[in-house]
C-alpha cells in the first residue's frame, strides 16, 4: 500500500533530504484474471502496491524521466522503456494515527488491512486536479516526493523531466508546476507535454492513424476532441468537456446508494468504481435499450447482473426437549416460590407495624380518657393529633388495615365509615380550638357541605329519573313506534355529540376572533378564569370579616355556576345518557347494536419477514448503461454541455479548412482514454458522428492500442529521441523569462 508518513510542514529545500521512506507491508496474493477490458485497464487497484526501484543510480543523469500526471493515474519511469516503473492514483489523503495522534500522509491507494489503525473520519480523499488542471500543489508536492521515492531518488531529481499535461492547461499551472520541479527536487530542465498528443503520435508510429486526423479523449475528469493537421495538434480547434470517468462512478454510486438505501454504507466509491469497469456497457441506442427492460423481462434479465453483500443466515429456533421445559419450569416455581416467600415476610412485617400502631393510639386513648383537660391538651400536642375523634379515626383505619392485612376483611368497613365522624371539628366550638386547629375546621365544614350537597343533588336526579322513567312509559304505553323513533332520534343526537366533543379534545373545533381552531388548552383555561371569578366575586360579597363561606346551603349554588364551564362533568352526563338509552333500545328493539359494542375491525400488525439473502443482493440492470450515456447527454447529471459525438462536429467546425481536408481528417479518428474501453463506445460513437457528417461521408474510427498506456509509452520515445532537448526549459530560462516563458512554449510532436 502506498503510504508515506510525514509530521510538519517542512520548506522544500528541507525536505529533499529529508523525505521519509513509504511504509512496507507484505505483498498481496496475484489478483484472479479480469474479467473485461476495462477491469484490466483497472488493475491497478487496493490489493498493489508500487515497490521501491532500486536501480536509480544505475541511470546517467542526462537519461529524462518521464511522468504521465494523469487525474486519475500518476505513472513515472524511464525515457526509452515500454512501460512505466510505478503506478498509483492520483489522490492523497491525510488521517490521523488511532494510539499517537500523528498526521499520516496516504498517497495512492489504500489498504483496508491497514486502515483500521487510523481515523479518517475527519479526512477525506483529496485529488491535486479539478478539471484536469492541477490546482492544489501542496497534494501535487506530495505524490511527486512519493513517486520519485518509489523511482528509487533519495535526495535531488538530477534529471530532466518530461510531464504531460491536458489541452491548453492554464500558464499558471506550468509557472508553479515548474516552480516546484526545480526549486523542491534541483531538476535541471522540464518540458511539457499533452498526453493525447503523446497518444496520437504512437499510435501513428503503429500504423493505427494517420498523419491527419482526430484524437477523442475519454479521460477520467474530462474529455477532449483535438485534430491533427500533418502530425501536429491545432489547438485552436479543440473541443472540451467537463465529463468523464469520475462521473460516471459518481453517478453509478448514487444511483445504487438511491435505489438500495440500507446498503449505503456498502456502496462505497471504490466499489462503484469496481462495477463500472466490470459490467457497465455503452447501448447502440439509449431509448431501445430502455424500451427493452419495460418490456422486455426476460432479455432485461439476462442484462441484468446481481452483486451479493456479506450475509449470515439467522440461526434457525428448535424447540426446546422436555428435559429443558421441565428445567424451565423448575426454575419459574422456584422463583416464584421466593416471590411468595417474599410477599408473606412483607405481610408480617406490615401486620407487626399496624399492631404497634393500633397498640400505641389504643393507650393513647386509655391516657386521655385517665387524664384531666389540661394534661389531655398537653398529650395531644405530644402525640400531634388535634382531638379525640381524630384518634379514634386513625384507630379505626388502622383496625381495617389490620384485618385486611390478615385476610380478615368480611365487609362491614363501609358501615364503620358511615359510624366514625369524618368532621369531628365541625361540632367543636372555637373557643376550645387553637388556630390551627380552627382552619382544619373552616376546611371540615367546606368539605362536610360539599358533600351533603353532592349527596342532594344526587338524591334530586334519582327523583328526576325516576319520574322521567314513568313518563317513558307512559308514552311507550300510548304510542310504542313513536317512541321507539324518539329514543333512536335520541341516541343519534348523543351519539353525534359524544364524538363531536371527543373531535374538539384533541383537535378543537370553536374559534376565536381570528377564525384559528380553539383547542382544549384554551377552553379549558376559560373555564378556570371563570371558576376563579365566581370564587373572588363569593369572597368580596362577604366582606373582609370572617370567611364563613361554605356554612350555608346556598353556597353550593356557586359551585354549580362553576361546573358549568367543564366539559367533562357534561361529558359523563351525556355518556350516562347515552347508556340507558341503549339499553332502552336493546330492550324493545332486539336486533339493535350499539356502537360500542360494533366489532371495529383492528390493524393487524406489520409481519416482520426474516431477512433473506436476496435482502442483501444488489441488482444492476439499467444502471449498467444509463451511467456511462452522460458521455454522449451530460444534461443527465446536469451539465450543461455537448457530448463527445457532438464534440467531434464543434471540433471540424472550428478548424478554418475546406471540406476534403475535414473528410481527411474523419477517416483517421483515434479513439483513446480510460473510458474509450467501454464494450459498444465505437459504434455508438460512430453512429453519433455521422448524424452530424453529411450522408455517406467516409468515417473511420479505431481505439487506440492501449488507451491507458499509450499517452506515457509516446511520451517516453518522444522523450528517448535526439530532438528532446531542445524543447526543455532549465532554471535560468524560467528565472528570465517568468510566467511569460509558457505563454508562448509549444513543442513539436516527433517520434
Amino acid at each position: 500500500m502506498p503510504m508515506q508518513v510525514t509530521g510538519a510542514r517542512e520548506s522544500r529545500r528541507g525536505r529533499r533530504s529529508k523525505r521519509t521512506k513509504a511504509t512496507q507491508s507484505p505483498e498481496p496474493p496475484s489478483p484472479p484474471p479480469p474479467a473485461s477490458p476495462l477491469a484490466a485497464a483497472g488493475e491497478m487497484s487496493s490489493a498493489t502496491r508500487p515497490s521501491r526501484q532500486t536501480d536509480f543510480a544505475r541511470f546517467p543523469s542526462s537519461t529524462p524521466i518521464v511522468i504521465d500526471n494523469g487525474s486519475s493515474t500518476f505513472r513515472i519511469g524511464w525515457a526509452g522503456e515500454a512501460d512505466p516503473r510505478v503506478a498509483f492514483r492520483n489522490v492523497v489523503q491525510r488521517p490521523r494515527h488511532r494510539s499517537s495522534g500523528e498526521t499520516v500522509t496516504i498517497v495512492g491507494d489504500t489498504d483496508p488491512t491497514l486502515m483500521k489503525y487510523f481515523d479518517c473520519t475527519r479526512s477525506t480523499v483529496r485529488s491535486p486536479f479539478d478539471d484536469d488542471v492541477v490546482y492544489q500543489f501542496e497534494y501535487m508536492e506530495y505524490i511527486l516526493d512519493y513517486g520519485f521515492d518509489r523511482l528509487g531518488a533519495t535526495s535531488e531529481v538530477s534529471h530532466p523531466i518530461l510531464m504531460t499535461e491536458c489541452e491548453c492547461n492554464p500558464s499558471f499551472s506550468r509557472a508553479r508546476m515548474a516552480e516546484l520541479l526545480f526549486e523542491t527536487y534541483g531538476v535541471p530542465s522540464i518540458a511539457f507535454g499533452i498526453d493525447n498528443a503523446f497518444s496520437y503520435k504512437y499510435n501513428q508510429k503503429l500504423g493505427n492513424c494517420g498523419e491527419d486526423g482526430l484524437a477523442v479523449s475519454c479521460e477520467h475528469g474530462t474529455c477532449h476532441v483535438v485534430p491533427f493537421l500533418k502530425g501536429q495538434p491545432v489547438l485552436g480547434a479543440c473541443c472540451r468537456t467537463n465529463v468523464g470517468g469520475f462521473h460516471i462512478t459518481d453517478f453509478l454510486r448514487q444511483l445504487l446508494s438511491l435505489k438500495y438505501p440500507y446498503h449505503t454504507a456498502s456502496i462505497t466509491w471504490e466499489k462503484a468504481e469496481e462495477l463500472k469497469k466490470e459490467h457497465c456497457y455503452i447501448a447502440p441506442d439509449y431509448m431501445s435499450e430502455l424500451q427493452i427492460f419495460k418490456n422486455n423481462k426476460e432479455e432485461a434479465e439476462e442484462k441484468t447482473r446481481y452483486w451479493q453483500l456479506p450475509w449470515v443466515p439467522p440461526p434457525k429456533e428448535e424447540l426446546p426437549s422436555e428435559e429443558e421445559l421441565a428445567r424451565k419450569a423448575a426454575l419459574k416455581e422456584k422463583a416464584g416460590q421466593r416471590l411468595r416467600e417474599m410477599a408473606a415476610a412483607k405481610r408480617s412485617q406490615k401486620i407487626v407495624d399496624l399492631e404497634k400502631q393500633l397498640s400505641y393510639l389504643e393507650e393513647l386513648m386509655d391516657q386521655l380518657d385517665e387524664a384531666e383537660e389540661s394534661e389531655a391538651t398537653a398529650i395531644l400536642g405530644r402525640s400531634g393529633y388535634l382531638s379525640q375523634q381524630e384518634i379514634k379515626s386513625a384507630i379505626s383505619k388502622a383496625t381495617q388495615s389490620l384485618r385486611k392485612a390478615k385476610g380478615e376483611s368480611n365487609g362491614n368497613e363501609e358501615k364503620e365509615d358511615a359510624g366514625v365522624d369524618k368532621y369531628p371539628l365541625v361540632s367543636v366550638p372555637d373557643e376550645m380550638l387553637t388556630q390551627e386547629q380552627l382552619k382544619e375546621k373552616k376546611k371540615q365544614i367546606l368539605l362536610k357541605t360539599t358533600t351533603e350537597g353532592k349527596i342532594r343533588a344526587k338524591q334530586k336526579r334519582a327523583e328526576e329519573a325516576a319520574l322521567r322513567e314513568k313518563q317513558e312509559e307512559q308514552r311507550r304505553a300510548e304510542n310504542p313506534e313513536l317512541y321507539l323513533e324518539e329514543l333512536r332520534a335520541r341516541y343519534s343526537e348523543l351519539s353525534e355529540k359524544f364524538e363531536q366533543r371527543k373531535r374538539q379534545k384533541v383537535n378543537g373545533s370553536q374559534t376565536n376572533g381570528n377564525h384559528s381552531a380553539v383547542g382544549r388548552g384554551e377552553r379549558l383555561n376559560a373555564a378556570q378564569k371563570e371558576r376563579m371569578r365566581l370564587l373572588t366575586s363569593a369572597a368580596f360579597d362577604r366582606g373582609k370579616g370572617e370567611d364563613t363561606f361554605g356554612m350555608r346551603d346556598e353556597d353550593w349554588l356557586v359551585y354549580n355556576k362553576m361546573s358549568k364551564g367543564n366539559d367533562d362533568d357534561g361529558n359523563e352526563d351525556d355518556e350516562s345518557e347515552l347508556i340507558r338509552i341503549a339499553s332502552k333500545l336493546q330492550e324493545i328493539d332486539p336486533t339493535f347494536v350499539s356502537k360500542s359494542e360494533a366489532v371495529q375491525p383492528t390493524p393487524e400488525p406489520p409481519k416482520v419477514r426474516p431477512l433473506t439473502a436476496e435482502d442483501y443482493r444488489i441488482a444492476i440492470g439499467i444502471e449498467r448503461f444509463r451511467c456511462p450515456e452522460v458521455l454522449f447527454q451530460p444534461g443527465m447529471i446536469g451539465i450543461d454541455q455537448a457530448g463527445i459525438d457532438e464534440m467531434v462536429s464543434i471540433s471540424l467546425r472550428r478548424l478554418m479548412e475546406d471540406e476534403s481536408i475535414k473528410e481527411r481528417l474523419c477517416q483517421s479518428i483515434l479513439v483513446t482514454g480510460g473510458s474509450s474501453l467501454f464494450p459498444g463506445m465505437i459504434p455508438r460513437l460512430e453512429s453519433g458522428i455521422r448524424q452530424f457528417r453529411p450522408y455517406l461521408a467516409p468515417l473511420k474510427l479505431v481505439r487506440a492500442a492501449d488507451p491507458i498506456l499509450d499517452a506515457w509509452r509516446g511520451a517516453a520515445a518522444f522523450a528517448a529521441s535526439s530532438k528532446f532537448g531542445k524543447h526543455t526549459f532549465s532554471l535560468a530560462d524560467y528565472r528570465e523569462h517568468g510566467e511569460n516563458l509558457f505563454h508562448r512554449y509549444n513543442i513539436v510532436y516527433t517520434l
